[in-house]
C-alpha cells in the first residue's frame, strides 16, 4: 500500500521502493502538466499576436469543446464577430473564409485549457483514491485545481474586454492578471513536483549569498514577465524599435509624460518598454553573478549545472527580446520569447530548488 516512506523509516524495502515509485509517478503527472501549461502559454501568445483571440465571442465551457460542424453554425459565430469593433475597425470585409483563419488559433487555445484541467482532476482523483499522493500534499492540489478553473473564467473577463466599444484588443491589465494567474499555476505544480520527486530536507536551510542571488532572479523574472505582459498588452513593442537606445537616449524623454506618475508604469508606452529592458537586465546581472559565485566556491555540480542552464537560458531569451524588438515584433519571434520566459522561470525555479536542497544536506 503506496504511503510516505519517510514517515516510516524501518520500513521494509519494497514498501519503500513503493514508496519512492508512487512519488515519481505523481511528480511525472505534475510535470506533464506544466509542460502543457508552457504550450498553453506559447498558443495564448500566438493567439494574441495574430489578433485571434477576439473571434469567438462566446464562453460555452461545455458547448465550445466541439467546433462548428455545419455552414449555418460557422455563419452564426462569424455573425457575433462581426458586432465587435475589431471586426468593424480592423477587419472589415475579410469574409467567413479570413474568420475561420482567425478562429481555429483561439479555439484550439481554449481547448488546450480544457485538456489540462481533465488532465489535472482526472489523475488527481486516480492517485488521490490509490493513497499516492502524502496527505500534506492533497489540500494544495485540491486548491491549484480550484486555481486552475478560475484561470478559464478570467480568461473569459479578459477576452470580454475586448467587446467594448472602440476597443480592438482585450485590456492590458486583464491580460496581465491572466498570465500572472498561469504564471503563478506554473510556478507552483513545478515547485510542487520538485519536492514530491525529491523532498526539502527537514531542516532549513541557511539562506547564503548564493541563495539569495538565485531567489533575486526567480523574482525578477516574475517581473520582468509582469512588465512584459504590459509591452504586450499597451503594444509598445512597435515602438523604439532600437537597441540600447531608446529615441537615441538610454532614458526616453517621454518616460514620466502621464500623470499621476504611477500611470507611466501600466500606460506609457516610452515607459512600458524601457521598465522591460531594465528588469531584464537586472535579471541577466542576477544571473551572471549567481554564476560567477558558484563557480568561485565549492558548490555541488547539480547545482552548479542548474546555475549554467539558468545562466544559458537567460541569455537566449535577452537575445530573443532584443531580435523581436528590431524586427519590429514579428509573430513567430514574439510568440518564442513569451514561451522561452516560462523556460527561464522553470530553470530559475530548478535552480533554487537543487540549492536550497544541497544547503539543507550540509547544514
Amino acid at each position: 500500500m503506496p504511503f510516505d516512506v519517510r514517515d516510516f523509516p524501518h520500513a521494509p524495502p519494497e514498501d519503500r521502493a513503493a514508496g519512492r515509485s508512487s512519488r515519481r509517478l505523481v511528480a511525472i503527472w505534475l510535470f506533464c502538466i506544466c509542460f502543457m501549461i508552457l504550450g498553453m502559454v506559447v498558443l495564448g501568445g500566438a493567439t494574441r499576436l495574430s489578433g485571434s483571440g477576439l473571434s469567438i465571442m462566446e464562453w460555452a465551457p461545455f458547448r465550445g469543446t466541439l467546433p462548428p460542424f455545419s455552414e449555418a453554425e460557422w455563419q452564426r459565430l462569424f455573425a457575433l464577430y462581426q458586432q465587435i469593433p475589431q471586426y468593424q475597425l480592423v477587419n472589415q470585409g475579410f469574409g467567413i473564409d479570413g474568420f475561420k483563419h482567425i478562429f481555429w488559433l483561439e479555439y484550439v487555445h481554449r481547448l488546450w485549457g480544457r485538456l489540462i484541467g481533465l488532465a489535472f482532476i482526472g489523475p488527481l482523483l486516480w492517485l488521490w483514491a490509490t493513497q499516492r499522493i502524502e496527505r500534506r500534499l492533497r489540500p494544495r492540489l485540491a486548491l491549484l485545481f480550484v486555481l486552475g478553473g478560475a484561470q478559464g473564467g478570467i480568461g473569459w473577463f479578459m477576452v470580454a474586454s475586448g467587446f467594448l466599444p472602440d476597443r480592438t484588443a482585450v485590456s492590458p491589465y486583464r491580460l496581465v492578471v491572466h498570465l500572472a494567474l498561469a504564471l503563478i499555476l506554473y510556478a507552483a505544480i513545478l515547485w510542487t513536483g520538485l519536492t514530491v520527486l525529491r523532498a526539502h530536507p527537514a531542516r532549513a536551510a541557511r539562506r547564503g549569498l548564493l541563495g539569495t542571488l538565485v531567489g533575486a532572479v526567480a523574482v525578477l523574472v516574475g517581473l520582468t514577465i509582469v512588465a512584459g505582459g504590459f509591452v504586450a498588452g499597451t503594444h509598445a513593442g512597435f515602438d523604439y524599435n532600437t537597441f540600447p537606445l531608446m529615441d537615441g537616449r538610454l532614458v526616453p524623454s517621454s518616460y514620466a509624460a502621464l500623470d499621476p506618475v504611477w500611470r507611466n508604469l501600466v500606460e506609457n508606452i516610452a515607459a512600458v518598454q524601457f521598465d522591460h529592458r531594465l528588469l531584464a537586465t537586472l535579471t541577466g546581472l542576477a544571473a551572471a553573478a549567481a554564476l560567477a559565485v558558484g563557480f568561485a566556491r565549492p558548490t555541488p555540480r547539480a547545482v552548479r549545472l542548474s546555475l549554467l542552464a539558468l545562466a544559458g537560458v537567460v541569455a537566449l531569451q535577452y537575445a530573443l527580446g532584443v531580435a523581436t524588438l528590431l524586427a519590429v515584433v514579428p509573430v513567430g519571434l514574439a510568440t518564442a520569447h513569451q514561451g522561452v520566459a516560462v523556460l527561464v522561470l522553470t530553470a530559475a525555479l530548478v535552480a533554487l530548488h537543487r540549492l536550497r536542497h544541497a544547503a539543507g544536506d550540509e547544514t
